[in-house]
């Protein structure tokens, strides 16, 4: 049974949830150029992009199932835990920020040509919330 100001079990905080694409998870690792072979030949993984400091494998058949190896994010002062892909950013950032949640990198546009904020959840894990067309 629902109480009044809930929706679906959860209290109503005003803002609806936001429409996700994906989660990544980001694994910090010392060089993300090896160990390919094991994200496309073992786990059935195509890499979706290779900057250099930073690889991503996604499922052929399940686009929000992906990993991301990260040596060392450039312009981020930390490194993300994982990654939030969402249809819109702009939105996750005001919504963030009206929670009073910490903001560890503003939202910026990246050179490689993502739309992103970075956020400190309450366990103080970051999470790089990011908007891109897909």
């Amino acid at each position: 049974m629902r109480r009044t100001g809930e929706q679906g079990g959860r209290p109503d905080v005003g803002a609806p949830a936001m429409h996700l694409h994906r989660i990544s998870t980001n694994l910090t690792v010392d060089d993300p150029a090896g160990g390919h072979d094991f994200y496309e030949d073992f786990l059935g993984l195509e890499k979706q992009f290779d900057l250099g400091w930073v690889t991503s494998f996604r499922s052929p058949s399940n686009p929000s199932i992906q990993v991301t190896l990260i040596a060392h994010d450039p312009t981020a002062p930390e490194q993300s835990a994982m990654s939030v892909a969402v249809l819109d950013v702009d939105a996750a950032y005001a919504e963030a920020q009206r929670r009073g949640y910490e903001i560890v990198h503003p939202l910026t546009h990246e050179p490689w040509g993502v739309r992103r904020f970075f956020v400190r959840d309450p366990h103080g894990v970051v999470v790089n919330v990011v908007g891109h067309a897909d």
